[in-house]
């Protein structure tokens, strides 16, 4: 009986969890640590354009622009060496090819026997109006 309740527990609290990701605003992922994507919440797919489905098949490697590719896997490196990061502007793109501003915050996913296993991140966008209606070809020239 004890261990039922615990069941039932955990089971409504995976359950609140996941409509906090689902009803966000925010653009909420979890890649792992190759890059490629394990979630994709719709915060994520109206920021972005790619749906769930399509974001799964990619590698976050897809939305960085190339000239901020360095950049972000130098992000990468910190955390997996446990380093706290600061909540940070940087440019990725969406499906349409546009470059967009956003503010991400990322957190490294310890396993239980303190191993990093994936990266979570929050992103908003961040509002602009330079980056209306650019591209990410308009940038490279």
């Amino acid at each position: 009986m004890v261990k039922t309740r615990e069941a039932l527990r955990e089971a409504h609290g995976l359950s609140r969890l996941a409509v906090v990701l689902r009803d966000s605003g925010d653009a909420i992922t979890v890649q792992d640590l190759s890059g490629r994507t394990l979630a994709w919440n719709p915060g994520a797919a109206r920021l972005y354009g790619w749906s769930e489905a399509e974001a799964m098949q990619m590698n976050v490697c897809d939305r960085i622009p190339q000239p901020l590719l360095e950049n972000a896997l130098a992000k990468l490196v910190q955390l997996s060496r446990a380093e706290v990061l600061q909540p940070y502007r940087t440019e990725r793109l969406t499906k349409q090819g546009a470059v967009v501003e956003v503010s991400i915050i990322s957190t490294a996913l310890i396993n239980e026997a303190g191993q990093m296993y994936a990266i979570a991140t929050t992103e908003r966008r961040v509002p602009s109006t330079t980056d209306v209606g650019r591209t990410h070809d308009d940038r490279q020239g």
